[in-house]
């Protein structure tokens, strides 16, 4: 799939392409998994029929077990976003055209890295 394919228009089945797929940085490291898609309004009672339907803004992830288990949402707080215009394609997973290491989606294990492994004996040396 090309960049223009992204904006062309195509229609993705949030369910079957796009939720629980793992996301990609550019150089192919896992990121992130995706939770929730956010979206333009789309006005209820409209037929679909040559109506355009709602455009995906950002891929929301964070942590959401909790709310899977016990039902709610969890506070928009929580939540993080990777903007769509960062997608360059859509496959078996969803690649970006960015690091990985400048997305807030990737802040959890920044902090782990840097505040529990760096105080380790040894923890600051590539494996």
């Amino acid at each position: 799939m090309s960049d223009g394919e992204l904006t062309s228009g195509r229609i993705l089945d949030a369910q079957l392409h796009l939720l629980d797929r793992q996301v990609l940085d550019v150089d192919g490291v896992p990121v992130t998994a995706v939770d929730d898609l956010e979206l333009t309004d789309v006005p209820f009672g409209v037929d679909l029929d040559g109506t355009p339907g709602p455009v995906i803004l950002s891929i929301v992830s964070g942590a959401v077990l909790g709310t899977r288990i016990f039902g709610g949402r969890a506070p928009e707080s929580r939540w993080n976003r990777i903007p769509w215009r960062a997608v360059r394609r859509v496959g078996t997973a969803i690649e970006l055209t960015e690091k990985g290491e400048g997305l807030e989606a990737t802040w959890p294990e920044r902090w782990v890295r840097d505040r529990i492994i760096a105080r380790i004996p040894g923890g600051r040396h590539a494996p």
